[in-house]
């Protein structure tokens, strides 16, 4: 299997995404990683006895200053661009990025291509919840306005994520909401909510916000104004959390000591809510894989976004997605 990366993508390129590049194969030995970038600087951080990373050199890089869609088409041979390219001329099976959101969504579109019967795409990572078991919250910002065929799109193609690489035999599909109650919410929330009933899933229902991480749904639906909203106070709010608890704990000799008898414990809540456990966002309606990792991915989240594309290729989700968006396509049609 073969994965193209964006090295020069995220606030920790290239050494951090070259170390994870690292790790992955080692952990995979079917594993080929090509990395896009500049050599001089990939190589700097590059094990000389590795042979399944090998580089594509480039010294044009798009920015979180540029506009994304005017970058990719005007920057040709930016790294990202050369690494959707090699995905859509079958040279990487997959590929993954930790640059600019909207220019990996435009080289998504307009280098990997979309799937027929998508209108638009869905950036849809996997965020913790109390159980540890996490869900999948889709969109969080490639489309902050959406009909509701497209909101019914998201939970199909989800549900079969949820399927297919995490393992769940009858994905809990949720819409985010004001209220639980079935006639809450603006026009859009109601008119989907309507339509995801008859769609072929398990539906539950709204979700409100502060049950988000209560594990009451496998993937949560939004619209990407709202879902990035959520997104971002998630995270937000996590990051305030433990930097009171820090504070807290280090205030006196008595709580340092209480610190130090809890810490493996505080360890693994502090795991729990860590975006690098959960890989990158899936940009789903694509052709082929295309993987968002966090602006500020270390190598730790770097190997488990590989790991993410690569189960997605093993398990053939786009090609799954693609053939379930047809058959119900067609089905419609025959009604």
């Amino acid at each position: 299997m073969r994965i193209a990366i964006d090295a020069m993508g995220g606030d920790h390129a290239p050494k951090e995404v070259v170390l994870g590049a690292i790790e992955a194969v080692k952990l995979n030995k079917d594993l080929h990683i090509t990395l896009i970038g500049n050599e001089e600087t990939i190589k700097a951080h590059l094990e000389s006895n590795i042979s399944s990373i090998d580089i594509i050199h480039t010294t044009e890089v798009i920015t979180s200053e540029d506009e994304p869609v005017r970058a990719v088409r005007r920057k040709k041979n930016a790294s990202m661009v050369l690494m959707a390219q090699e995905v859509k001329e079958g040279r990487a099976d997959a590929c993954i990025s930790a640059g600019n959101t909207g220019a990996l969504m435009s080289a998504g579109l307009f280098v990997v291509g979309r799937i027929e019967g998508i209108d638009r795409p869905a950036l849809s990572p996997t965020l913790p919840t109390l159980d540890g078991s996490g869900f999948l919250l889709l969109d969080v910002g490639a489309n902050v306005d959406a009909k509701p065929e497209h909101l019914v799109q998201y939970a199909i193609m989800g549900s079969i994520y949820a399927k297919e690489v995490r393992g769940i035999e009858n994905p809990r599909i949720g819409l985010m909401n004001i209220g639980t109650e079935a006639g809450k919410g603006n026009d859009l929330v109601k008119k989907t909510y309507e339509r995801l009933q008859q769609a072929p899933i398990h539906f539950v229902g709204n979700i409100e916000s502060r049950d988000l991480l209560n594990g009451e749904a496998d993937v949560v639906v939004a619209d990407g104004f709202t879902g990035n909203i959520a997104l971002k106070t998630i995270e937000g709010t996590a990051m305030s959390m433990f930097s009171m608890i820090k504070d807290t704990l280090m205030s006196n000799w008595k709580s340092k000591l209480a610190a130090g008898m809890i810490k493996n414990d505080l360890r693994g809540l502090r795991d729990k809510l860590d975006y690098s456990e959960y890989g990158g966002a899936a940009l789903f309606g694509l052709a082929s894989p295309v993987i968002k990792a966090h602006g500020s991915s270390n190598a730790r989240a770097i190997v488990n976004a590989i790991n993410q594309a690569v189960y997605m290729v093993e398990h053939n989700v786009n090609a799954t997605i693609e053939e379930t968006v047809y058959r119900l396509n067609q089905e419609e049609d025959n009604r």
